[in-house]
């Protein structure tokens, strides 16, 4: 699965109940990150937004917000402390008796005395209701972070396009290096005959000796085992795209063996042309693994 780790997705979802609006950022990050910002009235949900996180989405930093309007006015809600009004109206009553005060303590009192009364607001939602707009924004988190796939995907597209023509040029280049380089081997054990044949006019030497030390020579040069390697990582990156899974990682530590053949390839091969191939190789790997920090 090629998808990007960058999005953006916001969407609104109303009933008659409230409106729910649902935003989230996704960027790159080695693993899966997530940061929530809940309502108060839906931090119990918290662990099962994080889970449907987890369900559709493999890695990057996730930054999820939910806002809440409901529609239904608050209900006010009056709280008495029974046992300070009893003991002021003692105290008033003593008061009274030593003719310190007159009257009554009434209604109107006990509300301009802040520690008798506290006045407060309860939503107005029963139980069930509360069901009711905690699937509303489930509903509209599931919603969102499809639509940030999507996007995802689609960004991905772009990634793997260019991907798979890099792949491509390193492809072709790493047969070109392998043909280099066997011409360079070939070219290695001519040059070496050639300063036998110059030693040996003044020097004995046993041929068959000398033709054996000179394949061995020149075989340190052999690139085959790297080359057979390197393909079969692209022909691994190639299965990789059309894998159903999240790929980025895996895109990594790919990257990781082709440019470690391509170093062991510099360091065995023999020829300008070679060394020309290589660089051009390491450039071409770097602009990949910087690509594909973008991908899940």
């Amino acid at each position: 699965m090629f998808r990007s780790m960058t999005g953006f997705a916001s969407l609104t979802r109303e009933d008659e109940r409230a409106t729910v609006g649902v935003t989230i950022r996704a960027v790159n990050h080695r693993y899966l990150d997530v940061q929530l910002r809940l309502p108060p009235g839906l931090m119990a949900s918290e662990s099962k937004v994080r889970s449907l996180l987890q369900r559709h989405i493999a890695r990057g930093r996730i930054e999820l917000s939910v806002s809440m309007q409901v529609r239904q006015p608050p209900v006010p809600e009056v709280e008495l402390h029974e046992e300070f009004v009893r003991r002021l109206g003692e105290a008033i009553d003593r008061a009274r008796q030593q003719g310190l005060v007159s009257g009554l303590l009434t209604p109107g009192d006990l509300v301009r005395i802040p520690q008798a009364m506290v006045f407060k607001e309860r939503a107005a939602d029963a139980p069930e209701t509360t069901e009711e707009l905690t699937r509303l924004v489930e509903s509209a988190i599931e919603e969102t972070i499809g639509a940030l796939n999507t996007m995802r995907q689609r960004e991905g597209e772009h990634l793997r396009a260019d991907l798979d023509a890099r792949r491509n040029v390193l492809a072709a280049m790493i047969e070109r290096v392998a043909t280099a380089a066997a011409e360079g081997r070939a070219g290695l054990e001519a040059r070496l005959a050639e300063r036998v044949r110059e030693l040996s006019r003044d020097l004995p030497a046993d041929p068959a000796a000398i033709a054996q030390e000179i394949v061995r020579t020149a075989g340190r040069s052999d690139i085959s085992e790297e080359v057979v390697r390197f393909r079969a990582h692209l022909a691994h990156w190639t299965a990789l795209t059309t894998s159903e899974e999240p790929c980025g990682r895996k895109f990594d530590f790919l990257l990781q063996e082709m440019n470690r053949e391509v170093n062991t390839i510099g360091s065995k091969a023999d020829g300008l042309a070679v060394t020309e191939l290589i660089v051009n190789a390491k450039a071409e790997l770097e602009k990949m693994r910087e690509q594909v920090q973008n991908v899940e």
